[in-house]
């Protein structure tokens, strides 16, 4: 929920420096229903009931999701700033096919939410090592926020 909370910022800062709705209408994005699709495919594969039946196809569905929606990215490369969310989306796709499709939480930005590790099928895990840990779930938004979670280097650089 971190990236949503960047969107809205950074709709909110485009449109007080002068930017248009109607800008973001003319942007020509390449292979955006493969974004949405892999993000679709995210919401559903967390969500409640999907998680407690989704057993061991859980981590290639999430990891195939995640690839595809880089791969759209850098399909639009030649959009200002598609490149920083490209090392953003890749940095994240790392930390989870590193780490056997989870992305690590840090169990002390999990327990700053007062979350415990999630007991079905989730994107984020707790390990007790987990690869590229500094571009894991290390964060985490204040618990006051609506959708608190914990977020990575990865969601801060697709952010920006």
């Amino acid at each position: 929920m971190f990236i949503l909370y960047g969107v809205l910022i950074g709709l909110l800062v485009g449109f007080l420096a002068g930017g248009r709705p109607a800008g973001l209408a003319a942007l020509r994005i390449e292979h955006g229903w493969v974004m949405i699709a892999g993000l679709i495919v995210q919401v559903v594969l967390f969500s409640p009931v999907a998680a407690e039946r989704v057993g061991d196809l859980g981590p290639p569905v999430y990891v195939a999701s995640t690839a595809i929606v880089a791969v759209a990215i850098l399909a639009n490369l030649r959009i200002t700033g598609m490149a920083v969310v490209g090392m953003g989306a890749i940095s994240n796709l790392a930390a989870i096919v590193s780490n056997g499709g989870y992305m690590p939480a840090d169990p002390g930005a999990m327990a700053a939410l007062g979350m415990a590790e999630p007991a079905t099928y989730s994107n984020s895990a707790v390990l007790t090592d987990p690869a590229l840990q500094p571009l894991t779930d290390i964060f985490a938004l204040p618990a006051w926020l609506p959708f608190a979670n914990v977020f990575s280097i990865g969601d801060v650089i697709i952010v920006i």
